[in-house]
């Protein structure tokens, strides 16, 4: 029997690290990281790995789609400040449903985890309904990459 969690694997071969520096308005008055900012560097480590797997949001709405999130979630370790560089590291999960899952790991200077985060998008058609297999292009790119499920 296959546990629900065992389905769902991160795939580490695809992983794509992306560095930030932390600006003067994604802090507080103590200058410490708002923590809403966290989902703003999650879509920043998507888009860098978008861009580099040819998935990017502008290739996804060019094949007719759209990828809305419908679920994110956040877990915070560490805190970041004014001024630090981070690396953003995004992997994506191999699930056989038509959905994205990326994970993240937010990494300070110091390589200590300092937030970790997962965000689920699905696959709208252009008339905006809900995808229950994955598109054509989304099942050539899972392909080339060794995404089999």
């Amino acid at each position: 029997m296959i546990r629900k969690k065992e389905q769902y694997k991160e795939v580490e071969s695809l992983t794509v690290a992306h560095d930030i520096r932390v600006r003067f308005n994604e802090t507080d008055p103590l200058g410490i990281v708002w923590h809403g900012y966290y989902i703003t560097y999650f879509e920043d480590g998507r888009e860098a790995f978008g861009r580099h797997h040819g998935i990017s949001y502008l290739d996804v709405f060019d094949s007719g789609f759209t990828t809305p999130i419908v679920k994110s979630t956040c877990e915070h370790k560490l805190s970041l400040r004014y001024g630090d560089v981070a690396r953003i590291e995004t992997t994506i999960v191999a699930t056989p449903a038509a959905k994205i899952i990326h994970r993240y790991k937010i990494f300070d200077v110091d390589n200590n985890v300092v937030c970790t985060g997962e965000t689920i998008q699905v696959f709208l058609d252009k008339n905006g309904d809900l995808m229950l297999t994955n598109p054509p292009f989304y099942e050539e790119w899972k392909q080339k990459v060794g995404l089999l499920t």
